[in-house]
């Protein structure tokens, strides 16, 4: 079908990327904000797929479970609330270890940062507090040198804990399901982004936009993705994450769809992520 004849282009669609080379070390860690204040987009789904693409090309990767959901952490297979130490703890207590609250996973070189139900309470109580936006910058300050990557998994919000991960981070990814209301919010989370990086975090840049949810057989996909194209150029990710139902089957598994389903598109599509952001210079 020619573009006349009603086909969209999708940028990069048909573009692969190398399988990046092993490290000869760790660290220091590039920090990446997984953010978006609109729910159900796929936040979560990518940090825990993308996490764990990056571990399987060797990378020592840290998911840090920003959200009082904990989806992160149980997507992982860790039941955060029969833990003592969270997230929470190391945000209200500044002398804890985030040693002591790592949590390992089943899978080789990924590591969590376990949240619960308590970090609802920690936007309220962080209000008083000196410095309130940069409190996650000190909590990940003592292991930036023996991971790679850390991810973190941001609350659909943009109040202060979202703030406090834009202010820890390197760059942001901004996962968009293909669908036109989801372009609604953007400009306000780019806005966000704007004052963050003018006012607490000069470092902050957008890593990407990533098209998630899409299907590309129908004209409303290809529609919002030539829309995010034409608005964000080369930050719109060649890499396009498709609907499917082994996800949610994965998150029931509490596995990646990495180990879940290997060989399925899915899977396959959050390795060339991992290996799109290698290439772009965006993680080691």
């Amino acid at each position: 079908m020619t573009p006349d004849q009603g086909e969209l282009f999708v940028a990069g669609e048909g573009e692969d990327f190398p399988v990046p080379p092993p490290l000869a070390s760790h660290g220091p860690a590039r920090v990446i904000a997984l953010c978006n204040q609109k729910g159900g987009v796929g936040k979560t789904t990518t940090t825990i797929n993308l996490a764990a693409a990056m571990a399987d090309y060797g990378r020592r990767v840290l998911i840090v479970d920003f959200d009082p959901q904990g989806a992160a952490s149980a997507g992982l297979g860790i039941n955060a609330n029969e833990l003592d130490e969270t997230v929470y703890t190391l945000l209200m207590q500044p002398r804890s270890d985030i040693h002591d609250v790592i949590t390992p996973t089943a899978i080789a070189n990924l590591d969590v940062v376990p949240a619960n139900i308590d970090l609802s309470a920690a936007e309220v109580q962080l209000v008083g507090e000196v410095a309130r936006e940069q409190v996650l910058a000190r909590v990940l300050r003592p292991v930036l040198d023996e991971y790679d990557v850390i991810l973190i998994d941001c609350q659909p919000s943009l109040g202060l804990l979202t703030v406090n991960a834009l202010t820890a981070a390197h760059g942001v990814i901004i996962p968009l399901e293909a669908e036109y209301f989801a372009l609604r919010g953007v400009a306000l989370l780019v806005e966000t982004i704007e004052k963050v990086t003018d006012r607490l975090n000069p470092r902050l840049r957008i890593d990407g936009i990533l098209a998630t949810m899409v299907d590309m057989r129908t004209l409303h996909s290809r529609e919002v993705i030539e829309r995010v194209h034409e608005a964000f150029g080369d930050r719109l990710f060649a890499t396009k994450i498709s609907r499917t139902v082994k996800f949610p089957d994965a998150s029931v598994a509490s596995e990646p769809i990495t180990t879940y389903a290997p060989s399925h598109p899915g899977a396959e599509q959050y390795r060339r992520l991992a290996r799109e952001l290698v290439a772009r210079g965006d993680a080691a």
